[in-house]
C-alpha cells in the first residue's frame, strides 16, 4: 500500500501502489503543462466512510510513496482513462483499470 502525500498532509491518502502509479502519471502529466484540478476519492468503509477532494496544483508539493521496490508495467488505457476523468468538470477521479487495449470513453 503506497501513499500521496500532497502539501504539508502528514497522513497522506493510501492506495495500492500499481492505482499509485498510474495516477502520479496523470497528475505528472497535468502539472507539466502548468494545468490546475480537483482530485476526488472515496474512503471507503475502513477509512470511516466519505469522500475527499483536494486541488491539485502546481505550487503545492507532492511526494508519491510506494512500498514496492519494482516498477509495474503500466496500462496506457489507464493513464489515458485517468486524464480524460481530470480533463472533466469533475477532475481526477479513481477509476477501475480497463483492459490494456481497451481505449478510454471520451465524454
Amino acid at each position: 500500500m503506497g501513499k500521496l502525500y500532497y502539501g504539508d498532509d502528514d497522513l497522506g491518502i493510501d492506495m495500492d501502489d500499481r492505482l499509485l502509479a498510474h495516477v502520479k502519471m496523470a497528475i505528472i502529466a497535468k502539472l507539466r503543462r502548468d494545468e490546475k484540478f480537483t482530485f476526488s476519492w472515496q474512503h471507503g468503509v475502513e477509512g470511516g466512510g466519505g469522500r475527499s477532494t483536494i486541488w491539485i496544483h502546481p505550487s503545492i508539493p507532492i511526494r508519491f510513496k510506494f512500498d514496492g521496490s519494482r516498477q509495474p508495467v503500466l496500462n496506457r488505457a489507464w493513464i489515458e482513462a485517468l486524464l480524460l476523468s481530470a480533463n472533466s468538470t469533475g477532475g481526477l477521479q479513481l477509476i477501475p483499470e480497463p483492459a490494456p487495449d481497451e481505449a478510454p470513453a471520451h465524454p
